[in-house]
């Protein structure tokens, strides 16, 4: 057994934009300041309702509440309305090919809920990929180990045989967390000194550096 979990805003996909104006339209919404795009691109990966208190710590629980839930309504009108644009990174789509073919199981474990990740797979047509698919509805938020303990049970993999792939210090410290492998990913969201410091092992260029760290 080889499980290779992946994150995916950040890591899989590019994101950031229809994030950043789902919670910009969150918080207007909810009569809170809007955040800035860097303080949003940096809690990429939290769930939702910790993401909402980061970034507007001092505002009371029911504001930050009506910013979950205009949060969702923002970013399911962006789906429903073909304005959502998530564009595989460079090299991901073959990468994931490969992988399969050369006998891996794959899983994602992100703070997404269930809805934004299957639309977000089946759009790009490789949700067949995937053995195990854990997100924010039914766990903790990153970096509990929850979600890499559900994806190392529904797939049979013992802890040293498995790797989390992601951007944040949030994916290197699940995987910490869960005794697993840790692999960074240069072009998400988190710098790489950071992700060296969170627990990565190795920092990945490029998906084909990746494969060549997945294989090491």
């Amino acid at each position: 057994m080889k499980l290779a979990v992946f994150d995916c805003d950040g890591t899989l996909v590019d994101g950031q934009a229809p994030v950043c104006d789902a919670m910009e339209a969150a918080f207007a919404q909810a009569g809170l300041p809007a955040p800035g795009r860097h303080a949003v691109r940096r809690i990429v990966g939290l769930s939702l309702p910790q993401a909402v208190r980061a970034l507007a710590p001092d505002a009371d629980p029911g504001r930050q509440a009506a910013a979950v839930d205009a949060y969702k309504i923002a970013f399911r009108a962006a789906r429903e309305e073909g304005r959502l644009e998530e564009p595989l990174f460079a090299g991901i789509a073959d990468l994931l090919g490969r992988l399969v073919d050369g006998g891996w199981t794959l899983a994602v474990a992100t703070g997404k809920s269930d809805r934004g990740l299957t639309g977000c797979l089946a759009g790009h047509g490789i949700e067949g990929h995937f053995a195990s698919l854990q997100t924010a509805d039914r766990h903790p938020s990153k970096p509990h180990p929850a979600m890499l303990e559900a994806a190392l049970f529904e797939t049979g993999a013992r802890a040293e045989e498995a790797v989390m792939i992601g951007d944040t210090t949030f994916d290197m410290a699940m995987a910490r967390a869960a005794g697993v492998r840790a692999v960074g990913v240069a072009w998400g969201y988190h710098a790489a000194t950071e992700l060296r410091t969170a627990g990565a092992e190795a920092v990945a260029a490029d998906a084909e550096e990746l494969e060549t760290f997945l294989h090491g």
